[in-house]
């Protein structure tokens, strides 16, 4: 097993953090781009925000596939991670160019329409590659641990970076008009974006790449992801999680915009979670060898139920310290739980090889990409439709009800959300323990009898 170095380590981290702040910027701020500067109805942005994921149900895996069967002198993820980065970065300026200044009518729907697929589609490039290269770093459980937290510590501060400043950095921006914030806030984004997956592609090497012997087919994407009964639990769980997550999220802006009316303490509040969130990941591998890691994804989700509680209370206290012990115990929660997701997933890589006897990094990783682009669009379709339930006026003082109906979608569904999710994963996630140890007891044997018929196949022939 090759030595990850500090420098490969760090590297492959620097890559999350503008990955990361690509998708903050587009999960948090496009809704509110659409409905108040280009002037599109808010349950049209829901719907095409959720019916886009249907293609990415077949788009992603696929692509998943050709990074598997991909073989290059660079290897077979780093290829595609530059190539997605340079595609995703460019798209990614057109999505915030507002269409209304030049386009009029159902051209303007179209124009967003088209964009945001394609976002969507060129993010699927990039992101599912670069988060498959996790296993082949170490299938040391405690190893894999450590090196998980640091791509989801940058991701954790490249997303918060955006959710912190992101207002601010607007309205600096557009000084003449806030859609020009909005764009120019894109464009710089994609410029940090490409300059981080530089610093990944050009200073990590894929090591302990465990190689099919033959192309995996088509006719196989299915029988991977549907016969890895493991992956299968963790995409249940995880969309419940990312969902309670999304719709949290989704509006926070418009719930310190228009029900607490200080963005000053929306960045305070933000950056602190941001903190938490961090310390939360670094304590993680620690934690995870004190108590049993099942016992820690359990503890998590009931830190995000306290969170979520706390805050639908305190917020009618108009307390701002109260909301922030109440964000520390959400943040906490989030923190272990998205570490805990990554190596969940990881694990499934190897659970899959076990099972089926084919070794799909990129293909299993490519549920993780379609969960959370999922996750974000039906939090998005529920946003959508829920302002206008609610009956949200943009660019208005809201009503009493309106505010409220905001809290029960952004807190209480979500708490409620969160039970279900840890429910589910402490009665069937079983890649705990004593079993996922075998598991890779049992790999190693495998993949060690494979080696010396193939290296006895090559004296024969040489014979």
């Amino acid at each position: 097993m090759d030595k990850v170095t500090a420098k490969e380590k760090y590297s492959y981290g620097i890559g999350a953090f503008g990955k990361d702040m690509v998708y903050a910027v587009v999960a948090t701020y496009l809704m509110i781009f659409f409905t108040d500067e280009v002037g599109i109805s808010s349950a049209f942005v829901g719907g095409l925000f959720f019916f886009s994921r249907f293609w990415d149900a077949i788009n992603d895996p696929i692509m998943g596939l050709i990074v598997d069967n991909t073989k290059t002198k660079w290897g077979k993820f780093r290829p595609w991670i530059l190539i997605g980065t340079l595609v995703n970065a460019v798209v990614l300026v057109f999505l915030f160019l507002n269409p209304s200044n030049f386009l009029e009518g159902k051209m303007v729907y179209v124009y967003c329409s088209i964009a945001y697929i394609l976002w969507g589609m060129t993010y699927t490039i990039m992101d599912i590659p670069y988060w498959s290269m996790i296993p082949s770093f170490s299938s040391n459980p405690d190893e894999r641990d450590k090196i998980a937290v640091i791509p989801r510590i940058f991701a954790t501060l490249g997303g918060s970076t955006v959710n912190t400043f992101g207002l601010m950095l607007i309205a600096l921006l557009g000084v003449s008009s806030k859609s020009q914030g909005y764009f120019r806030l894109g464009v710089g984004i994609a410029i940090i974006f490409v300059i981080s997956t530089l610093i990944t592609v050009f200073n990590v090497k894929e090591k302990n790449v465990v190689e099919n012997n033959e192309k995996i087919k088509l006719s196989e994407v299915i029988t991977i992801l549907t016969k890895n009964d493991q992956l299968g639990v963790i995409i249940i769980s995880v969309v419940i999680f990312q969902v309670a997550q999304f719709l949290y999220s989704g509006f926070l802006v418009y719930f310190f915009t228009y029900a607490v009316k200080d963005l000053n303490f929306y960045a305070t509040f933000v950056a602190l979670g941001t903190v938490t969130q961090v310390c939360a990941l670094v304590l993680f591998p620690k934690l995870s060898q004190i108590v049993d890691r099942k016992h820690v994804y359990t503890i998590a989700c009931a830190l995000t139920v306290v969170g979520f509680a706390g805050m639908f209370m305190f917020s009618g206290f108009d307390s701002n310290l109260l909301l922030c012990i109440a964000g520390i115990f959400y943040n906490l929660g989030v923190g272990l739980l998205n570490a805990s997701v990554t190596v969940m997933i990881s694990n499934a890589v190897d659970y899959g090889e076990y099972k089926i006897g084919k070794r799909s990094e990129s293909i299993i990783f490519s549920a993780q990409t379609f969960i959370v682009k999922f996750s974000t669009a039906f939090s998005g379709l529920i946003i959508g439709f829920g302002l206008t339930l609610i009956k949200y006026v943009p660019n208005a003082v809201q009503t009493d009800s309106t505010i409220m109906g905001m809290k029960l979608i952004m807190f209480l569904l979500p708490a409620i959300l969160m039970v279900i999710c840890g429910v589910i994963y402490a009665k069937f996630y079983k890649l705990n323990g004593d079993y996922y140890l075998n598991i890779m007891e049992e790999l190693e044997v495998r993949r060690s009898s494979i080696s010396k018929k193939s290296s006895d196949s090559d004296i024969k022939e040489l014979i």
